[in-house]
């Protein structure tokens, strides 16, 4: 066989096993920014105008829970713990910001935190377990604000600022997918944004002492790091870009082999446009999905080289624990469900074309 037909052959093999995306009925037009799926039958999502979804039969029907509050909030984070809990964060200054907690599937919420500080705004949260967790503000006069729980959001205490390095001017975090933390056993990452340089702040010992790297991804007002995922204690990706510019792929993925210490730009072919969320593909070694509004790509290499991946616009996705099955979710009350290896083509444009 001519070497040039062998150079081809990874590339059609790449194209030939596509995820298969099941697009889904939300029942809703709010743009939902917040998914978290507990299982193949139960996943949760949140969005705009107060609104907080639940599907307990694989996305098939989704169900509109009743709003905490009366208020009309944005609840652009979602992180459910298992079939019955979870937590849901709303956006805003001062105490437009919330976390509110449910037990029993959605029925009853309990506020658990209500900011205070009129000049903090909050983006995102992330739960290592049922017990720990970390929620993020954007920086208040030259400091990051970070808050953490140990007791499943009984309490919500600050990081003292003493511990913390400082911020740059107007550095802060996206509330664009709920995906700018992550966190994995003792170890935080967060992917920062909107000044100078787009960082990472990250702690390997569950918030007590922190570190923060500069990345190689292009920041301004509008663009950054807006999401952030490791697959293991070592290996990481950040993906990003400018909200303001979707079709423009510049600077917007780096990759890390060493925790976050250092980061490197991603290579050619990159990312092919602004991505709101990345995701480690559960059972894989190196494989990654980055998603965004207008599309999203994927990496067999740890994030050093992507390619065009076939399926919906969403701004949030997310994998079950341990399984290639999750959900994206976007504007317009979009939702769809991806299981990698399963055709589902057809199904998915007939979507786009209704």
């Amino acid at each position: 066989m001519r070497l040039s037909t062998l150079l081809l052959l990874p590339v059609a093999i790449v194209a030939a096993v596509q995820p298969a995306w099941l697009p889904q009925t939300s029942g809703v037009t709010a743009r939902l920014r917040g998914v978290s799926a507990v299982s193949d039958r139960v996943a949760w999502a949140s969005g705009s105008g107060s609104t907080i979804l639940r599907s307990e039969d694989g996305g098939t029907t989704w169900t509109r829970l009743e709003s905490p509050t009366t208020d009309r909030l944005d609840f652009r984070d979602i992180d459910a713990v298992d079939a019955r809990t979870a937590y849901v964060l709303s956006i805003g200054d001062g105490p437009l910001s919330r976390i509110y907690k449910t037990t029993d599937a959605g029925r009853t919420w309990q506020l658990q935190f209500r900011n205070e500080n009129p000049k903090a705004f909050f983006d995102a949260m992330a739960f290592s377990d049922a017990q720990h967790g970390v929620a993020v503000s954007d920086s208040v006069e030259g400091r990051f604000v970070v808050l953490l729980t140990s007791n499943g959001g009984a309490t919500w205490t600050p990081v003292p600022a003493d511990r913390l390095p400082a911020a740059q001017d107007n550095e802060g975090y996206f509330a664009a997918s709920g995906t700018n933390v992550t966190v994995r056993g003792n170890r935080i990452w967060m992917g920062t944004g909107a000044a100078a340089k787009a960082r990472v702040l990250r702690s390997i010992d569950r918030g007590r002492t922190w570190q923060i790297t500069d990345t190689p991804l292009r920041a301004a007002a509008s663009s950054g790091i807006y999401s952030i995922a490791f697959r293991d204690d070592r290996h990481g990706v950040v993906v990003g870009g400018d909200y303001a510019k979707e079709t423009e792929a510049v600077e917007n993925a780096a990759f890390t082999n060493d925790g976050g210490a250092t980061w490197t730009l991603a290579g050619t072919p990159g990312l092919s446009g602004f991505r709101s969320v990345v995701a480690h593909v559960p059972g894989t070694d190196r494989t990654y999905i980055a998603l965004g509004p207008r599309g999203g790509d994927i990496s067999h290499d740890d994030g050093r080289t992507w390619a065009p991946l076939e399926g919906p616009g969403v701004d949030t996705f997310s994998f079950v624990k341990n399984r290639a099955i999750g959900w994206g979710a976007g504007a317009r009350g979009i939702i769809a469900r991806l299981e990698l290896g399963r055709a589902g083509h057809e199904q998915f444009f007939g979507f786009l074309l209704k």
